[in-house]
């Protein structure tokens, strides 16, 4: 019997939603039964320092929460691009948010998934969802956690404090989910 184990990489600047995007996988994986470890890393700036977080999901007790060759990369920003896209593991799948990002010479051994998260977020009124449309496409062509989780998720999250927002984000995950 193989054991379900995967782990994941989101990076870009501070403010664009990284860690939150790594907390609802993480709190999705949890819904769907997975042992967790969620690892934010930012700069000393808040809001357009770098920012990155990796998440494991596994059936079985994690080990180490470090996080080396990734099977599955979110990148929102160029340098994240330049320093994350070499772990990525053979066969793995990278999601980009090609409204920021250029990746002209993807490796030949991995799945590259240009997502126009700022350009789809507007479309819905809110630039600060754009991390919660790339979460739809990362559901909808990965296997690291499923659709019904992540929407219970972001109710639940959004649900406490910010009901108002909670159909926003699920539109949002809607549109990132329907990329292909």
């Amino acid at each position: 019997m193989s054991t379900f184990y995967r782990s994941f990489i989101a990076a870009g600047f501070g403010g664009q939603g990284i860690l939150s995007l790594g907390q609802i996988v993480a709190y999705a994986a949890m819904k769907e039964g997975r042992f967790v470890t969620w690892i934010p890393s930012y700069g000393p700036e808040m809001r357009g320092g770098t920012a990155n977080c990796s998440v494991i999901a596994s059936d079985e007790e994690i080990a180490s929460p470090v996080v080396s060759r990734p099977d599955f990369l979110v990148i929102m920003n160029q340098p994240s691009l330049e320093k994350f896209e070499p772990l990525l593991k053979a066969g793995g799948v990278l999601l980009y948010n090609s409204d920021l990002v250029r990746c002209e010479n993807p490796r030949k051994d991995i799945k590259v998934l240009p997502i126009p998260a700022n350009s789809a977020a507007a479309e819905l009124g809110n630039d600060r969802v754009a991390n919660v449309i790339v979460l739809g496409a990362l559901a909808a062509h990965t296997d690291l956690v499923g659709e019904e989780a992540c929407r219970l998720t972001i109710s639940d999250l959004f649900g406490k404090k910010k009901a108002a927002l909670v159909e926003l984000n699920l539109q949002a995950f809607i549109k990132g989910r329907d990329f292909r």
